[in-house]
């Protein structure tokens, strides 16, 4: 069962009356991409989150936001008033002393470097943040890859109605590979005869005979046609057996492309040039569908 790489998850707790509030959303990627936003307040948890992020998914750019709820002013920050009344009173020693006075913009010092500091919380604080945080995160990921779960479930069945129209159009390719050194003997040799009837001559059957073996030869396409089937197959076993199978199937679509290529530049005939086009069409839709599988 394929997943998709597209999903949304969400959920929320508590510790010490502050809600906690996680969202995660997930997009297409070749590789793993996590861009995680956290409050200062729970910065410390940025390498856990990562961890839990990454053994939860394998593809895609994942944003994680943690948003803070019902926070007082006390719980976000603190403000080093020590410094802070440092600087002031160097300030009003500096303007006394050059004969400055004015107001102190308080607003203007809070700027500073290291005036205002996020707050700290205590160890055991810290711990039941950690766990609730890590716990909803869990949460807010499993939906999210129930989300990819139930694309996938769409993904996967898009793919396989498109791999049985390919089986299909390629029967037809099969079959009518059969006939067209025939009707290319029946043409070269009518086309040949009416021209030898104006020179009162007759037909060597021999080099007609080796004419059309060159013909064929040059134009076979059966094993090209084998191939794209073995690839056909192997590209919806992969479907129902690897959940993470997004390179796999890219790297298939890419050798069916490459045979139904050499098939419509081998294959002398109008019909099966037809045929394949319609294969192509194909093949560049599930190339595109391919992009969003993890």
């Amino acid at each position: 069962m394929i997943n998709s790489m597209t999903g949304y998850g969400e959920a929320q707790g508590q510790v010490n009356g502050v809600s906690y509030i996680v969202e995660t959303k997930a997009v297409n990627n070749r590789y793993f991409k996590a861009i995680i936003k956290l409050p200062e307040l729970v910065a410390f948890l940025e390498e856990d989150i990562d961890r839990l992020l990454r053994r939860n998914l394998s593809r895609g750019t994942v944003n994680y936001v943690l948003r803070l709820k019902d926070v007082s002013a006390n719980v976000l920050f603190d403000i080093d008033e020590k410094a802070l009344q440092a600087i002031m009173e160097k300030l009003n020693r500096i303007g006394a002393s050059v004969g400055i006075n004015g107001a102190i913009d308080i607003g203007s010092l809070l700027n500073l470097p290291g005036i205002i500091q996020p707050v700290s919380p205590e160890e055991e604080t810290a711990e039941q943040i950690k766990r609730m945080v890590l716990e909803i995160s869990q949460q807010a990921v499993d939906k999210l890859k129930q989300m990819r779960a139930a694309e996938g479930s769409f993904l996967e069945a898009d793919l396989q109605e498109r791999c049985r129209v390919i089986k299909q159009v390629l029967e037809k390719v099969r079959l009518r590979s059969a006939v067209v050194p025939q009707e290319y003997a029946e043409k070269l040799k009518k086309r040949v005869n009416d021209l030898l009837s104006r020179a009162e001559l007759s037909l060597d059957e021999e080099s007609l005979a080796r004419e059309v073996a060159i013909f064929a030869d040059r134009s076979d396409i059966s094993e090209e046609i084998a191939r794209l089937n073995s690839h056909l197959e192997q590209f919806s076993k992969s479907c129902q057996a690897n959940d993470q199978a997004g390179r796999r199937l890219d790297f298939i679509s890419q050798e069916m492309l490459r045979e139904a290529n050499t098939i419509a530049s081998k294959a002398s005939d109008v019909e099966i040039v037809q045929c394949v086009v319609d294969i192509k069409c194909q093949i560049d839709r599930i190339k595109e569908q391919v992009q969003n599988v993890e």
